[in-house]
């Protein structure tokens, strides 16, 4: 399902996400080396016919190094996330998370995250 590799089109998606203007890509480092980042967006939905216009904080991808794992990166980014939220008066945090990551499940539960919906998908044959 995912591509391998840190290809050219990853890198010039990077670029996107750094130059534009309600997106970023925040860093975990330590000792000068990047251990763990997270894509994110500033979202602002307008109100429509079905739902009432809401803004949040959205992380499109969470990553840490496999060599920094279990040693709070996560947690600090999260915690970078939550305060940058409130700077941006942005009231809510939302990611999704692939069902067979139940590392990741546990920790978004475990630091307080709640289902809020399920994405479901059918395999036409």
């Amino acid at each position: 399902m995912f591509k391998a590799g840190f290809g050219t089109e990853l890198r010039d998606y990077a670029q996107v996400l750094i130059n534009g203007e309600n997106s970023d890509i925040i860093v975990a480092e330590r000792d000068g080396i990047i251990c763990g980042m997270a894509c994110v967006d500033y979202v602002n939905k307008p109100e429509t016919p079905f739902g009432n216009a809401r803004c949040f904080y959205h992380v499109q991808e969470i990553a840490v190094d496999v060599n920094h794992r279990r040693q709070g990166v996560a947690k600090e980014l999260l915690e970078f996330m939550i305060e940058d939220a409130k700077k941006r008066k942005l009231g809510k945090i939302e990611l999704d998370v692939w069902e067979f990551n139940e590392s990741a499940i546990e920790f978004y539960q475990a630091v307080g995250f709640r289902q809020m919906r399920r994405w479901l998908e059918y395999e036409v044959k």
